[in-house]
């Protein structure tokens, strides 16, 4: 079970492509209270429990972060052992203070920073036009001190598709053994920028296979993820879309959305399913997603492919269940790339018995780095569960 709060739409940043509507809205505790009732009576008690403080940029708001947290802490129904609780960021903002209390609430700190400073600053600045790049780098070296294994998060788009493979570089230069690979998909993908998506992807799995051989081993979901479902033959039924039915998101105002996607502009209206403040009670919503595609009723590849993807689906083509070409081709492309990642390494299987496992990560749990409970977490959430994770989302 994944719930999102929005806890505020305010934001530090002002990135070209954010699709979450800025203002100055900050969630009331009572309506958190409510919130987090809620999140922990209605979760099945056979299911792990996942809330993301979400924004805006949550971190503006850490004094409400804080009061939540122990909120959730304290609630009867609270269970350490399936809850798992994480702050996803920009980057801008990161203290002692901030670390000493993830650190001692077992919270999960996700960082985005889409790549050198070339591709960071021409899309993810300060409102006035001032880089951001300083600043995100110096945060991520910090935390990685901290939290060896945090999730660092790239969203990439048309005008900077061919820097990926520069991407991986960087993120890895810094440190980063936790490394995701986005799509920006609200951007006007074209048959271009698919027609180059198998070289590029193609590069990172080699990159991927070259960080093994050198025994400084990288998650990288665009490549780890895959690895895991053809091995194991497909997605599982808890690891597709399940917005609005094991998926919820919370604005400011209360108002639920099946996915932190779609809460926008929160109008109230596109996509709202309800409101906490009105005594929400689920009903029938979106839940799982059916790609309609006649291609994918027909594709061999239908079983490891994200045309499940309820929120990516419809930026891409205005329908929960309606599959894009350009997702179809990346795909196609990391699929592809990740089996060749396979075929090349298969004289060394033990490469991926945690693959089979699901949990990708554990791979690159390096030697000297003593495996905490968050690290758990963190291998936990490699599973393929869904194509966002929440950092890229900011």
């Amino acid at each position: 079970m994944k719930y999102t709060l929005a806890i505020t739409q305010q934001c530090d940043l002002a990135c070209d492509y954010c699709y979450v509507g800025k203002k100055n809205a900050v969630m009331p505790f009572s309506t958190a209270k409510k919130i987090v009732d809620f999140v922990l009576d209605y979760a099945p008690k056979n299911e792990k429990i996942d809330i993301g403080f979400f924004g805006g940029e949550p971190l503006l708001e850490f004094d409400l972060i804080k009061k939540i947290t122990n909120l959730i802490q304290s609630h009867i129904s609270f269970d350490l052992d399936r809850t798992t609780l994480s702050v996803a960021t920009n980057g801008t903002i990161f203290s002692k203070e901030i670390a000493d209390f993830l650190m001692k609430n077992n919270m999960v700190l996700c960082i985005s920073c889409d790549g050198p400073p070339f591709i960071q600053d021409a899309s993810r600045h300060f409102p006035d036009g001032r880089n951001s790049s300083g600043i995100v780098e110096k945060n991520i070296k910090e935390a990685l001190r901290i939290f060896p294994l945090i999730p660092v998060n790239a969203v990439y788009s048309p005008e900077n598709l061919q820097y990926l493979p520069d991407v991986v570089d960087y993120l890895s230069s810094l440190g980063v053994k936790n490394i995701y690979l986005n799509p920006n998909i609200s951007a006007k993908w074209t048959k271009k920028e698919a027609g180059m998506l198998p070289r590029i992807y193609g590069s990172i799995g080699k990159k991927y296979m070259d960080f093994y051989r050198q025994g400084k081993p990288k998650f990288i979901n665009l490549i780890d993820n895959k690895i895991v479902v053809i091995l194991r033959g497909g997605y599982k039924p808890l690891e597709r879309c399940r917005m609005g039915g094991g998926e919820f998101a919370f604005a400011p105002s209360g108002n639920i959305y099946p996915c932190e996607r779609l809460i926008g502009q929160d109008d109230g209206k596109a996509h709202c399913i309800g409101n906490i403040n009105d005594g929400f009670i689920p009903g029938k919503t979106c839940k799982t997603i059916s790609a309609v595609n006649m291609e994918c009723q027909t594709c061999g590849l239908r079983e490891y492919c994200m045309n499940w993807c309820g929120c990516t689906n419809y930026f891409s083509t205005g329908k929960y269940d309606a599959v894009g070409p350009f997702i179809c081709a990346s795909e196609n492309a990391a699929i592809s790339a990740a089996f060749h990642v396979i075929q090349e390494m298969r004289e060394n299987w033990q490469n991926f018995s945690d693959h089979i496992a699901g949990t990708p990560l554990m791979n690159a749990i390096g030697e000297g780095i003593e495996e905490t409970r968050q690290d758990r977490i963190l291998s936990e959430r490699t599973q393929p569960i869904e194509m966002q994770n929440r950092e890229h989302l900011l």
